[in-house]
């Protein structure tokens, strides 16, 4: 089978307010002819007119309806659509800036790989060395490669198969992906990380509670895949969910239960630290292993939320950890 031309690949990107990294994100795609459509969800740092200076289709989003990324996304595949009708979509946020060879990389995999419906990269953090929270992300983001079940937001997708599921699904605030990548592998398509680089994240994140607050946006997209998707054989997100309401909810409960008792529960609370040795002792580093053991608290929370949310019959807004920004 032959290659792909880059023209034959359209691009989504979303975004708001990302300034200068929406520039350079931009920057990194034009050329050879590709469609790019660009979807902004309210900005005000003239985000639109940056991206039509610069040649894509623009969307403004009308934010009155609730935002999400998914939206967002299927909005710009409709618009796409409009205008070309490429094999391969390229889905990438406005505060990242695409390798210069990925698009060619992507598209031939996919191009000798017809079963294949899904090849994402290596997403590294820009600046991994700012802050301890982006180093965290750029460990998170090195994944094994090969055959997987999930790709994240950052990736190249067959337009025919992306249609066919019916895209995503436009009211979850965030893990759209993964349930994306769960009715793909249902209709017989398969996902595939490649080792190649793919693209330059900045995260920018500087706060501890930026970070709990991405954590806790976790565990309620672990409670809602496992809603949608936790019957067998799937299990989506069914054992993220049991470790995060079992570490963030059931050690702290039983130990004030325990103390109801004997104050000799407290001993309980070792769990942790015995946990995080077993983690550093895998090979993941005693921070990472930290923090992968911290993370269960706020993780909890957001289980938790989605819960009581979905007792109430209430919809959720976005757990943002950017100041300003969608993605």
């Amino acid at each position: 089978m032959t290659t792909s031309p880059q023209t034959d690949i359209g691009i989504i990107v979303i975004g708001r307010n990302e300034g200068e990294r929406l520039i350079r994100c931009l920057e990194a795609l034009t050329g050879a002819g590709r469609k790019i459509v660009y979807v902004d969800s309210g900005s005000n740092d003239g985000s639109l007119d940056a991206a039509q200076a610069r040649g894509a289709e623009t969307i403004a989003l009308d934010m009155s309806i609730p935002f999400t990324a998914a939206r967002a996304r299927n909005e710009g595949v409709a618009r796409l659509k409009e205008i070309a009708d490429p094999a391969y979509i390229q889905f990438i946020d406005g505060d990242c800036e695409m390798d210069p060879n990925w698009l060619t990389t992507a598209s031939t995999f996919l191009d000798t790989h017809p079963d294949a419906a899904v090849a994402c990269g290596r997403l590294r953090e820009r600046f991994p060395d700012a802050t301890l929270y982006n180093w965290l992300c750029d460990q998170e983001w090195n994944g094994p490669t090969g055959q997987v079940k999930a790709c994240g937001g950052i990736a190249m997708i067959r337009s025919n198969a992306f249609v066919t599921i019916g895209g995503f699904n436009a009211q979850m605030i965030a893990g759209e992906e993964p349930e994306l990548c769960v009715r793909l592998r249902a209709a017989g398509w398969d996902i595939w990380r490649l080792p190649d680089e793919m693209a330059l994240h900045d995260a920018a994140m500087t706060r501890f509670g930026q970070w709990w607050r991405r954590a806790r946006r976790g565990g309620f997209t672990y409670a809602e895949g496992a809603a949608m998707h936790g019957h067998p054989p799937e299990r989506h997100k069914v054992g993220a969910l049991r470790s995060a309401l079992l570490w963030g909810a059931g050690v702290p409960m039983l130990t004030l239960l325990g103390l109801l008792i004997s104050p000799l529960s407290l001993v309980l609370l070792l769990l942790w630290p015995l946990q995080v040795i077993r983690l550093a002792r895998k090979g993941m580093g005693w921070t990472r292993a930290s923090f992968l053991v911290i993370a269960k608290l706020p993780e909890a929370l957001g289980a938790i939320q989605y819960f009581i949310a979905r007792l109430r019959g209430q919809r959720t807004g976005l757990i943002e950890y950017k100041s300003g920004a969608s993605t």
